[in-house]
């Protein structure tokens, strides 16, 4: 896949190969050959192709996710994380917070920081904390129970993220990175 490797955590490491051994032990078919399938798909958008090769071949929305990629490279931008910051974090105050969060958090050892197309996750063996810009601020997720700390709330429904992140916070300035915020930081990616 075109997931740049210094980008996940070992985990995801595992399971992509997993995903990956797993196509050719299931299928019979290398994922080279599952890409030269993928490259006659008369569909043109990435669901659709997906829909195609579920329906048409039987493989899982994972599978058939890997073999776009090999096919067609890969539309989600994974290789190219500073194109995934440019398209995410347009507003320039949004984009500060970001910049102060990846500081605070590369100061704690063997963090991975991971673009993805609607946030930015942080992880050391598993994610322990994301934020993503929003109407009301920057909108981040910690791994850390919201009774730590009275700036904390449980998480949405559905916030598209971890669900090991089990508490929110909302962002609007870089100040408010403060030690406290450090602190939980830390013991989230501490558990992590």
């Amino acid at each position: 896949m075109g997931v740049p490797q210094s980008n996940l955590t070992e985990q995801q490491k595992k399971w992509f190969a997993s995903v990956r051994e797993g196509l050719v032990r299931d299928t019979g078919k290398t994922l080279e050959e599952w890409a030269k399938i993928a490259r006659k798909c008369p569909e043109t958008k990435p669901k659709a192709q997906v829909d195609w090769l579920r329906e048409k071949h039987g493989l899982g929305v994972n599978r058939a996710a890997m073999v776009l990629d090999a096919a067609f490279g890969s539309s989600m931008g994974w290789d190219d994380p500073e194109a995934l910051v440019a398209a995410l974090w347009k507003d320039a105050d949004h984009l500060k917070i970001h910049d102060a969060l990846i500081a605070a958090v590369s100061k704690f050892e063997g963090v991975i920081i991971g673009e993805k197309k609607t946030f930015t996750g942080f992880s050391r063996k598993y994610q322990f904390a994301a934020a993503r810009p929003t109407r009301e601020g920057v909108r981040l997720g910690l791994a850390v129970d919201p009774k730590s700390s009275k700036r904390l709330s449980p998480p949405k429904k559905n916030e598209g993220w971890s669900e090991r992140n089990k508490s929110t916070t909302v962002l609007n300035s870089v100040r408010e990175i403060d030690a406290d915020l450090k602190k939980l930081l830390k013991t989230a990616w501490e558990s992590s």
